[in-house]
């Protein structure tokens, strides 16, 4: 059933955002709560950008309230996890990595979240896998470990492999002769996939050789062929669609995978 409250949130991100700051002052009795700009809460002080919930509730209306609820829930519930000693030895299988755009240090100090920086004006960054939810891994946490940001890297690529082993793709060939190889197990995971060690391996058989991955956002994955190229203009406008309107977009650059490694399209300033 659809949620009471699905109709009432608008779709200017000035007055949602000043919805969503009247809801939570009626949940968290207890916390201070201010609106600081268009998609832009502030909580305990802390700023808490509503970006990629506008868009999760601008795609499925009838669970807004739901959406907000959760978003904010596991944001607490994460920072109150995040704050909590966790032995490496307990930690070490569940870390996992997410591909982000730079734009993420935008309004976090880039010094405290422990990442890597990447291809496609991107960064690899590290989550904790918990049963409810994801815990991002601070440099702190890091430094408490006495490991780097290398070695998460290590470990995070070796348990995404391990995470669904058996990659099931769907493959879709095009009547003027592209080919699509799609990922979706809406884990999460799914763009981090670009990451597998034998993603070129698996693929690459299925699309001719070399190929392009596009992950406009964090539930998308779209390994390409090389051409023709109506078929990548085709595709190119799907991914540009997807990175404006899905929650946590990355880029819409494509990205080259080849026998070597991953490389980017978008050129460097």
């Amino acid at each position: 059933m659809g949620d009471s409250n699905s109709e009432r949130f608008p779709a200017e991100p000035q007055d949602f955002t000043d919805m969503v700051g009247r809801l939570m002052r009626g949940w968290y009795l207890h916390r201070p709560i201010e609106v600081v700009a268009p998609l832009r809460v502030a909580v305990d002080g802390k700023a808490i950008g509503l970006d990629n919930l506008f868009r999760m509730v601008q795609q499925d209306p009838s669970r807004g309230t739901n959406f907000v609820r959760n978003y904010f829930d596991r944001i607490f519930e994460g920072d109150s996890l995040g704050a909590t000693v966790i032995p490496f030895a307990v930690a070490r299988h569940r870390i996992m990595p997410r591909i982000q755009p730079e734009s993420i240090f935008d309004g976090v100090d880039r010094q405290s979240i422990a990442h890597l920086p990447w291809v496609n004006g991107t960064v690899i960054v590290f989550v904790m896998d918990m049963p409810e939810m994801t815990v991002s891994i601070s440099t702190e946490q890091m430094v408490r470990w006495g490991i780097g940001a290398e070695d998460l890297e290590e470990i995070a690529r070796e348990n995404l492999g391990a995470y669904a082993p058996d990659l099931q793709v769907q493959v879709i060939a095009s009547h003027d002769g592209g080919r699509a190889a799609v990922l979706s197990l809406k884990d999460g995971y799914d763009a981090a996939r670009l990451l597998l060690s034998k993603l070129h391996e698996r693929l690459a058989k299925e699309l001719k050789g070399d190929f392009y991955v596009a992950t406009p956002a964090r539930d998308v994955f779209i390994a390409l062929s090389y051409g023709p190229d109506k078929f990548l203009d085709r595709v190119k406008a799907r991914i540009a669609r997807d990175y404006s309107r899905l929650p946590y977009p990355i880029t819409q650059d494509l990205f080259i995978v080849t026998r070597d490694g991953v490389a980017g399209t978008c050129k460097a300033a």
